[in-house]
């Protein structure tokens, strides 16, 4: 399967990590994402594509358009096509917020219409994708809808929770909500507030998904694996830190996910699942 992205220019690299286009026969039908610190935009070119929530009283759900996705606080699991057609968005944790009119809180750990909160456009950059050839082309369309969609957008609050979250990106979670909170001049609960209103979670909970995603992208899953000194460079407390936050993000020990990578060693950076 090709991918390709790129980071878009000023001013949506504030919010953007990358737009891209995926397309091909996937490596692995079926896998298994887990908490990432990211919030998406999905486009489907294709035939349609699964998602299913590892709550197991979350129905799955079928995409045949294109959907918003926010924060995942949990894994989830994703179903391809035979063959994929998909253009995208990689948001920052907080950059979905001024590009759509709904609450993070309601996008947390949830999937929406791209319609419900686009009204009536997604046929629109449908049909306009659905005519270009080029991935480039593609990408360009992309960024021209979400560029338009900025220039009206409200910003409150969203400095302050832009630049912590920065932060948090930069040190890939190790910094303390208290120096956040101190550097800002706000409280923590009026921190936390702010991330709710733009992210739809804590910052603590941001920090903790930045250490995870640190380690995770970390493992050399062919090469031995110390997992005492990743979890060292990645900010837990010990082994047993990091083997609970494992468990808790992923379903597996480290041990049972090292198996799985090992298993299937196409994917580079979350553990397939074998298709049924």
């Amino acid at each position: 399967m090709d991918y390709v992205g790129r980071v878009p220019a000023p001013p949506l690299d504030r919010y953007v990590d990358d737009v891209y286009c995926l397309t091909g026969v996937p490596d692995h039908r079926r896998v298994t994402v887990p908490p990432m610190p990211s919030a998406h935009l999905f486009v489907n070119l294709g035939a349609p594509v699964r998602l299913w929530d590892s709550d197991l009283s979350v129905p799955s759900a079928v995409f045949t358009g294109g959907w918003f996705m926010g924060v995942w606080t949990r894994r989830f699991h994703f179903e391809y096509p035979a063959r994929v057609r998909l253009v995208g968005v990689h948001f920052k944790p907080w950059g979905i917020s001024p590009f759509v009119d709904l609450p993070a809180t309601e996008l947390r750990d949830r999937c929406v219409p791209v319609d419900a909160a686009w009204q009536r456009c997604l046929d629109r950059i449908r049909d306009e994708a659905g005519d270009l050839e080029s991935p480039d082309a593609t990408l360009r369309l992309l960024e021209d809808e979400l560029r338009s969609r900025l220039a009206g957008a409200s910003s409150r609050g969203l400095d302050l929770v832009q630049h912590a979250g920065g932060q948090l990106e930069t040190s890939h979670g190790a910094v303390p909500v208290g120096a956040l909170t101190d550097a800002a001049g706000v409280s923590g609960n009026h921190l936390a507030a702010q991330f709710k209103s733009h992210v739809g979670v804590t910052p603590k909970r941001v920090a903790r998904i930045y250490r995870f995603a640190r380690l995770i992208l970390a493992v050399d899953a062919p090469g031995p694996v110390d997992w005492a000194e990743l979890a060292h460079t990645a900010g837990y407390f010990d082994q047993a830190h990091l083997s609970k936050e494992f468990k808790d993000f992923t379903g597996l020990t480290p041990t049972e996910y090292l198996a799985l990578r090992r298993r299937f060693p196409a994917d580079q950076s979350f553990p397939p699942m074998p298709a049924e």
